[in-house]
């Protein structure tokens, strides 16, 4: 009996390990022609390993007028980023090129589109503070909104 206990302990060894519990979790917000986000606050369990985020645009303005995009940064950075952002183009979605303060953002998208973004909660911290908002010029002074995760 000792002995096959041993075998199965040495051949679990050889096994592949399974996943470490990989759970993902996922949020549909969208946005409108009146500049809003039909979502003030998203909560993101602890135990999600990573976020698929879809952002809908349920207005009919093209992008170029009334285009929406979502961006995530901690609090503290929310404002300079956004700040930034209006130096740049529709084409970076409003956003300074590769920013390590952006933790995960969608491109602009017009009225009648989808985008989705997938980003890893390991990016995050449990009780941290985060601000998600739209990045279009003059958009995220109204459309923004927390994420809480854990």
């Amino acid at each position: 009996m000792k002995r096959s206990s041993l075998l199965l302990l040495a051949l679990a060894g050889l096994l592949p390990a399974a996943p470490a519990l990989a759970r993902t979790c996922v949020v549909t917000i969208e946005s409108n022609d009146r500049m809003q986000f039909s979502l003030p606050q998203i909560r993101v369990a602890a135990d999600c390993t990573q976020v698929d985020l879809t952002l809908k645009h349920t207005g009919r303005m093209p992008a170029t007028a009334m285009g929406h995009n979502w961006v995530l940064t901690r609090t503290p950075d929310f404002q300079p980023v956004a700040t930034a952002g209006m130096r740049a183009t529709l084409a970076d979605s409003y956003l300074p090129k590769n920013d390590a303060r952006v933790i995960a953002f969608t491109p602009v998208i017009g009225g009648g589109q989808t985008t989705q973004v997938r980003f890893a909660t390991s990016k995050l911290t449990r009780g941290g503070d985060y601000t998600f908002f739209c990045s279009f010029p003059g958009h995220w002074g109204m459309m923004k909104g927390k994420l809480v995760f854990g």
